[in-house]
């Protein structure tokens, strides 16, 4: 098996706030938009679809779903500290603060305006 992309497809309430986001915060570019979707990429990072929730093209049992109880989390080379602050001035609420974890895990976290989490991490060279 060979994949030639990876997506990940959120529900959302309100479809252009979250594409606002990933495209004025993360650098996202729409690939396709139309009522109630909108599929962004990004050369470096998975590609996310919006659909809006209640969306018909969904099965029914699966239409009504928000995204929840999942962290979207990007893995930086460098520079974490600088992305936070570049995010914060921009006037990103920065809901969980830049830490350290024991295991070398540097991270922070936002979340976009229909309660997506998206994670910025980097690793710490254990010395």
């Amino acid at each position: 098996m060979q994949f030639t992309a990876s997506t990940v497809s959120l529900t959302v309430d309100d479809v252009a706030a979250s594409q606002a986001f990933f495209t004025d915060h993360l650098g996202y570019a729409v690939q396709q938009a139309a009522d109630g979707f909108a599929s962004l990429s990004r050369a470096d990072a998975v590609d996310v679809v919006l659909l809006a929730r209640g969306i018909e093209v969904l099965p029914p049992e699966q239409r009504d779903q928000r995204a929840s109880g999942l962290i979207l989390a990007f893995t930086l080379a460098s520079g974490l500290a600088e992305q936070e602050k570049r995010l914060r001035d921009a006037g990103v609420e920065i809901t969980m603060p830049l830490r350290e974890e024991p295991w070398g895990e540097r991270l922070f976290q936002v979340t976009d305006p229909n309660g997506v989490i998206v994670q910025f991490v980097e690793w710490v060279a254990s010395e």
